[in-house]
């Protein structure tokens, strides 16, 4: 069997230093009473960094109350949550592994809430993924005033998160959630500047966010690239935003697609293993930046292909590593493997 070379060798942006290409995206569990992470946050990030993975995303985490995607989900809008997740990042980094935090506010997409808001009054019409306990609302549309408070509160998490001690940030700006809701025309229907200009909200973002945090720590942004719901916009369009993010000082941009509502099978890919591959590839064609490809890449010799490619400098594998914390470690026989090998469990790969 060939080599895994390029899904095991090293990546460095800045001051992050990767052991391997691997990351774990950020995936909700919807395990935490009043934002704050518990025993089970705790072994779920852990054990992926005992498994060999080289960067870690913890799960959007939210910049109020009324923006999480349900009331079971992180926040990082007050102190005694940062202070919280500072062992959760000591545990990973004594595995030789980086950890990142996704921030965000689920806009429209917020449940369990009654202040539910958006750029716009439309409600958002997809399926609950946190559930059917909840439903979605119509919400009401931000002030200018209130626009600006919630820039604020993303600087003011980003901050917490520069805190607790981890390696990098990423601004969650897909799936249908806040920034997304300003980029997108579907969902942005304002007439005052931000509507005149979709991509300002989510530059005013990235620069607040990069105003406290250290100039050699690496800011990821997570785009939906291409809308793929009935009129959503295209990959085209999503190359527009994503230079304009890149202006704003996104560092590496997490390539994803959709969130927008129902699917249109006009507009949706067809799902198979790297259905969003091409997406990551326009993306970093159009930026020169680094760039994370996502969507059923848990293949070992797939992810390498990605890699070998060039479309991606990094291959996120989501459920594969829920259905396998050591994803990693199980890598088809390669030479290259065996740095990522606690040395408690070597003896089960002689």
């Amino acid at each position: 069997m060939p080599d895994l070379f390029y899904l095991n060798s090293p990546f460095t942006v800045k001051s992050l230093s990767i052991k391997n290409r691997v990351v774990m995206p950020p995936m909700c569990q919807y395990q935490a009473t009043d934002g704050m992470p518990n025993g089970w946050h705790f072994t779920h990030y852990v054990s992926r960094a005992v498994g060999g993975v080289g960067l870690i995303i913890v799960e959007m985490t939210n910049i109020a109350p009324n923006g999480r995607i349900s009331p079971n989900c992180l926040g990082l809008w007050n102190d005694k949550q940062r202070d919280k997740f500072k062992s959760i990042v000591d545990a990973v980094h004594a595995q030789n592994a980086k950890i990142a935090i996704q921030i965000g506010h689920a806009g429209r997409k917020a449940l369990g809430t009654d202040d539910v808001v958006a750029p716009t009054a439309i409600k958002y019409d997809g399926s609950n993924e946190a559930g059917d306990r909840w439903q979605y609302q119509m919400p009401r549309e931000l002030s200018k005033d209130e626009i600006a408070e919630l820039i604020q509160k993303y600087k003011e998490s980003v901050q917490r998160a520069v805190e607790a001690g981890f390696d990098a940030i990423e601004l969650h700006a897909a799936h249908g959630y806040l920034i997304h809701q300003f980029s997108s025309p579907k969902s942005n229907r304002r007439t005052d500047e931000y509507g005149q200009d979709r991509f300002l909200f989510g530059e005013q973002v990235i620069k607040a966010a990069k105003s406290v945090m250290p100039a050699d720590m690496p800011l990821i942004v997570r785009i939906s690239a291409q809308e793929y719901g009935e009129q959503g916009y295209d990959v085209e369009y999503g190359c527009q935003m994503a230079k304009r993010f890149a202006s704003a000082g996104a560092d590496i941009l997490h390539v994803s697609g959709g969130g927008d509502g129902h699917l249109s099978a006009s507009h949706t890919p067809l799902f198979h293993a790297g259905y969003q591959v091409y997406l990551a590839r326009a993306v970093k064609q159009a930026t020169q930046l680094p760039v994370i490809a996502v969507g059923m890449l848990e293949d070992h010799y797939l992810a390498d292909f990605v890699l070998s490619s060039g479309d991606a400098d990094l291959v996120a594998i989501g459920r594969g590593l829920l259905r396998d914390p050591y994803w990693v470690l199980h890598t088809p026989p390669s030479a290259s493997l065996s740095p990522f090998i606690p040395t408690p469990y070597e003896r089960a790969f002689d």
